[in-house]
């Protein structure tokens, strides 16, 4: 049986919205136009995907399972489709996606002295979306920060770096030449424990129970902001916290925590002779950060 694509999509806003009054809205279609779609997506696959009731609407476990399959699905078929409108435009592209902190000149330029007729363009991404271009077809490569998740992607090792803590200017150790992990044991983290491990096993707030929400953040300056508030600290690779200087706002090196590893990510099963060539380009790159 072959799923539509479109009745995949308003499948994945339902069940992302869990309502789909406001996924109707997010689709820019009529609710009872949604509901049809849906019914008839369930009638095709033969299942039942959301237990509704007056009050919510929940995944059934068919619809989780279809939730973690569509997601890819439809991002590889967005992928095909930006492909082929960029090679519908004639002069061929090559675009880059890199993270916050990372300067990819050196190797834009040792890629043009190769390929001089190819355009390359550069779309800088965050942690939250530095897999998810890929997977869509807006960049080639990406320049990622691990961990990210690799299952589908070629990853070439490119360096290490040191992490350092961001702390507000008057924090009780700001100006210390280093410190160990142990000395934040009490503070608040600004990201998900995991991206911490370090931390997060001795951290004080997670063995009370008493730890406070991380606020959405999706940049880097939103999160300085909120260290500079004094609403807690953050870890952060040394590039970018020297990218990111400012007054209120100081970076402290760290003893005991692991070095940030960057890596180049592809699509494995993309067949390109210029992915081929920028990612043996990558590893003879100095990606040491202008000072």
């Amino acid at each position: 049986m072959d799923v539509d694509l479109r009745k995949l999509r308003y499948f994945v806003a339902v069940a992302e919205e869990l309502h789909f009054g406001r996924a109707a809205d997010r689709l820019h279609i009529a609710q009872p136009v949604l509901s049809r779609q849906i019914r008839a997506l369930e009638d095709e696959l033969k299942v039942q995907l959301f237990a509704r009731t007056k009050r919510s609407t929940e995944l059934t476990s068919a619809g989780r399972q279809l939730l973690d399959d569509a997601r890819p699905l439809l991002a590889s078929a967005e992928a095909m489709r930006r492909r082929v409108v960029q090679a519908s435009r004639g002069p061929q592209t090559f675009t880059i996606g890199f993270m916050p902190g990372l300067t990819v000149t050196p190797a834009v330029r040792a890629f043009g002295a190769v390929h001089p007729a190819v355009e390359v363009e550069l779309i800088r991404t965050t942690w939250i979306d530095q897999v998810e271009v890929l997977r869509d077809g807006r960049v080639d490569v990406s320049l990622v920060r691990l961990p990210i998740p690799q299952e589908g992607l070629s990853i070439r090792p490119l360096f290490e770096e040191p992490r350092v803590a961001m702390l507000p200017a008057d924090h009780r150790l700001a100006g210390k030449p280093a410190i160990d992990i142990a000395d934040l044991a009490g503070e608040h983290l600004l990201q998900p424990p995991d991206a911490v491990p370090e931390w997060r096993d001795i951290a004080r707030e997670l063995r009370t129970g008493k730890a406070k929400p991380v606020p959405e953040m999706r940049s880097v300056e939103e999160k300085l902001e909120h260290v500079a508030a004094g609403r807690g600290v953050s870890i952060i690779p040394l590039s970018v916290a020297v990218f990111y200087q400012r007054a209120d706002v100081t970076a402290v090196p760290v003893n005991d925590i692991a070095a940030n590893k960057v890596c180049l990510a592809w699509i494995a099963s993309r067949r390109s002779r210029l992915i081929y060539d920028f990612a043996d380009l990558a590893v003879t790159v100095d990606w040491t950060p202008p000072r």
